[in-house]
Parts: C-alpha cells; sequence; structure tokens
C-alpha cells in the first residue's frame, strides 16, 4: 500500500500542480479537511482559505472558491482563483484585504458573499502577519 496519491490543482489558465503528494489540506465548506492516500472518495466546494501540499515540497495556495475530487487516489482541485502564496508580497495580501473590506460596506450584500469576503479577510489577514 502506497503512501502517496496524485494530484492536480488546475486554474481555468493552467495546470498549477500535478504530483504525487503524501497529504493535502483544504478549506471545505464544511471545516478543514486533510486527505491522505486512500482516503474514501468525495466531492466538495471550496471556502476561501489556504491549500496545504506535502509532497516533494511543502506548498501553499490561497483560494478563494473552487471544487474538489478525491476517488481512487487521485485529488482535482478546480479553481478560477487559487494563487501561490510564495508569490503574493505583503502589499498585493493588503490590496486583496481592503477590496474585501469594501465589499463588506456595500448595502444589501447578499448572506453568500459576506460570508465569503469575511473568509477572505481572516484568511488572507493571517496570510499577512
Amino acid at each position: 500500500m502506497s503512501d502517496s496519491f496524485n494530484i492536480e490543482i488546475i486554474s481555468p489558465e493552467k495546470k498549477i500542480l500535478e504530483e504525487k503528494v503524501i497529504s493535502t489540506t483544504i478549506p471545505a465548506f464544511e471545516g478543514e479537511m486533510t486527505l491522505l492516500s486512500n482516503h474514501i472518495s468525495i466531492i466538495t466546494f471550496l471556502r476561501p482559505g489556504i491549500i496545504k501540499v506535502n509532497g516533494s515540497k511543502e506548498m501553499q495556495y490561497f483560494v478563494e472558491e473552487g471544487t474538489v475530487e478525491f476517488f481512487d487516489n487521485n485529488l482535482a482541485i478546480l479553481s478560477s482563483t487559487i494563487l501561490d502564496i510564495s508569490s503574493l508580497s505583503k502589499h498585493d495580501i493588503s490590496k486583496m484585504i481592503e477590496e474585501c473590506k469594501n465589499e463588506l460596506n456595500q448595502e444589501n450584500l447578499e448572506d453568500k458573499k459576506r460570508y465569503i469576503a469575511s473568509h477572505k479577510i481572516d484568511c488572507l489577514t493571517r496570510i499577512n502577519l
């Protein structure tokens, strides 16, 4: 039995990552979830947060939303908004936080958008420390 599984992280523009990994932690709507080899099959949605990948090296990605499918030791993460944290500057993160705060100040903001913006601010603030 192998301790690793395949992961693919895909955005509309490109394939961000494809390799064998030991574990991946995702920010699902149900809460943070760590996937290991031979995990039960799952399909879920992502909320804003950090994806932590432990493979040939440890990698972290900020994600706003997306979908996840784990089946037969293959993990697919699809998102239109996924960023490698190591490529973000403090200025970029601060700008994203300000944009979220401005969105939260809008009148008649839908509950779902308010929930997502709040999670983005929380996550980005932790990254920007």
